[in-house]
């Protein structure tokens, strides 16, 4: 265990892990974002491993095999690996299905940290409920501080349900709030869901670090538009408005389509698979462009690797995020940093990513006139400016930042953790008994 330092490599007191188990139940970080489940969650968890990696701290992602072609260890970069543990059958199972699956997937991770000595991890980071639930025995059973993010709430997104989506099963919400009560500390990726937390699952605020979500600012950079529009086969001369994610209710694709039916000659770029609810209508959005006399202005293109995300970016005026709900939306900020505007829902946490009126602009609602109206103005605003702004916005988001942030973190809770520790001792002594967790007398 080591001493962190802050950016400018002095001291800050706290411990700094030498190895952290990362769990993600149901989506790998290999994972292509844009399709299944994969997305922003996919993203976070493997450019925040490798960044710890770059910093002495080595990482090992479990998350559940879906083939019998992955390898049980796979090693991604120099101190980072991700184990495919199997838990269930491959192939047929959606993240409804994962909680049957979670008993079988606690063993693997139980098995694989078994086979190393006492004390291998140092402590345990869960990405969303399903991994929280595991996380939570897992960190009993190796005596190791939780932290835990869970990227998105039950109510939170049963609160905004776009139309033909489903609502959050009563079984996550009630799952969501043990992983809340037990871990020792919590992530969030702003101000405002550090206040849901507390307001819908009375979570205490000073177990809450807020830690900014980055962008990869060496791959996502600005770049020649007409030769992005050039490669994709785009009009050089088009006023063009992407969509980058997965096809999806909650992702509100449809409300762009409607909006730029609205906006004459406007081309609509988008790129992504379906995903969620998307999956029981995979053809809908094409089946609504053609319903509303849009076909030959929008153009479909399947989940792109990051390098090809960087081409879809440039070649837009405008990369649009209507989303109902999120968290923060990687997407806006990846945008920004190629220096193009984004003009998003008003939403979860794309108010902090984005800046309204300098690097594009927020809509308030989903209604397809409004959206309409603001696309129109941004698409006749100054591109050079709002491409200039855009990239100085984005450049304060980098996986650097949030990992000074989550070693911070982690730093505070190995200190709480044993210094809880210190009292269970103390009490066994004076003949209490206390629970490990939360220092409760039992």
């Amino acid at each position: 265990m080591r001493l962190a330092t802050d950016p400018a490599g002095s001291p800050t007191g706290l411990p700094t892990p030498r190895r952290v188990a990362v769990l993600s139940v149901h989506t790998s970080p290999l994972a292509q974002p844009g399709t299944g489940d994969a997305g922003g969650m996919n993203v976070y968890v493997l450019q925040t491993s490798l960044e710890l990696a770059r910093r002495g701290v080595e990482v090992e992602i479990f998350t559940r095999a879906t083939s019998s072609a992955d390898e049980p260890v796979v090693p991604v970069a120099p101190g980072v690996l991700v184990r495919n543990v199997v838990a269930g059958p491959f192939e047929g199972l959606d993240k409804n299905d994962l909680p049957t699956q979670l008993c079988a997937f606690t063993a693997g991770v139980l098995r694989a940290e078994a086979t190393h000595e006492p004390g291998y991890y140092d402590i345990l980071h869960s990405h969303y409920w399903l991994s929280g639930q595991v996380g939570w025995l897992a960190a009993d059973r190796w005596a190791v501080p939780l932290v835990h993010t869970a990227h998105t709430l039950a109510a939170v997104k049963n609160a905004s349900l776009a139309v033909g989506d489903t609502a959050e099963p009563p079984m996550r919400s009630v799952g969501e709030q043990q992983v809340v009560d037990e871990a020792d500390r919590l992530i969030v990726n702003t101000e405002h869901e550090a206040q849901q937390l507390v307001s819908l699952h009375q979570a205490d605020p000073a177990r809450i670090d807020v830690v900014h979500p980055g962008v990869d600012l060496t791959t996502f950079t600005p770049g020649d538009r007409l030769a992005a529009r050039a490669a994709l086969r785009l009009d050089a001369d088009a006023r063009i408005v992407a969509f980058v994610g997965r096809i999806q209710p909650l992702k509100a694709p449809d409300v762009l389509l409607r909006a730029a039916a609205l906006l004459p000659g406007v081309q609509v770029l988008v790129a992504g698979g379906p995903s969620g609810s998307g999956l029981a209508t995979p053809d809908n959005l094409v089946s609504l462009a053609a319903e509303l006399g849009i076909a030959d202005r929008v153009t479909f293109l399947p989940p792109q690797s990051r390098e090809e995300l960087v081409r879809v970016y440039r070649a837009a005026d405008i990369v649009a995020v209507p989303s109902h709900n999120e968290s923060f939306g990687l997407v806006a900020v990846e945008a920004q940093a190629c220096g193009t505007p984004v003009v998003a829902a008003a939403v979860g946490g794309l108010p902090v990513a984005v800046r309204d009126g300098v690097t594009g602009a927020l809509v308030d609602g989903h209604d397809p006139e409004a959206w309409a109206k603001t696309l129109d103005e941004v698409l006749k605003a100054d591109p050079a400016a709002l491409g200039v702004a855009a990239v100085d916005h984005a450049a304060t988001f980098s996986w650097a930042h949030t990992v000074d942030a989550l070693l911070a973190g982690y730093g505070r809770a190995i200190a709480d953790y044993r210094a809880e520790h210190q009292r269970q001792l103390a009490a066994q002594r004076s003949g209490r008994r206390f629970s490990m967790r939360r220092g409760v007398r039992a």
